[in-house]
């Protein structure tokens, strides 16, 4: 008798820079200093912003998250990140839809049809 599981849902790797456009990448995120560091370019947001993600924490231009929570089944991701900008803490949800390895969508539950696009850059 062969017994024949399913394969377990893996957890999505989230790490790496994303911007709302594959095309934009490079003027969005730039590796500066020593240790070559993924960071955003100066007018990052005219190009239309993103995020980069790391073990324990997501990255804006102007924010600095600590994940507090990340409940993943493979295809869809809920964290809970604590988040400070300048003088402002605040915790906030994300609901994040993965379309494949490199394309990832973030849902706002309440609001019908708003939705944006991620895509993985590879620098």
């Amino acid at each position: 008798m062969i017994l024949v599981l399913p394969d377990p849902a893996h957890a999505f790797d989230l790490a790496g820079a994303w911007a709302t456009s594959a095309g934009q990448c490079g003027k969005v995120f730039a590796r500066k200093g020593r240790a070559n560091q993924v960071t955003f370019t100066n007018f990052s947001g005219i190009y239309g912003g993103g995020f980069i993600a790391e073990a324990d924490r997501l990255r804006g231009k102007f924010e600095n998250c600590k994940i507090k929570s990340r409940k993943d089944d493979g295809k869809d991701l809920n964290i809970i990140v604590s988040c400070a900008s300048g003088i402002m803490v605040s915790n906030v949800q994300f609901f994040l839809k993965v379309v494949d390895d490199d394309t990832i969508t973030r849902e706002f539950p309440g609001v019908e049809g708003m939705q944006i696009s991620y895509h993985r850059c590879k620098l």
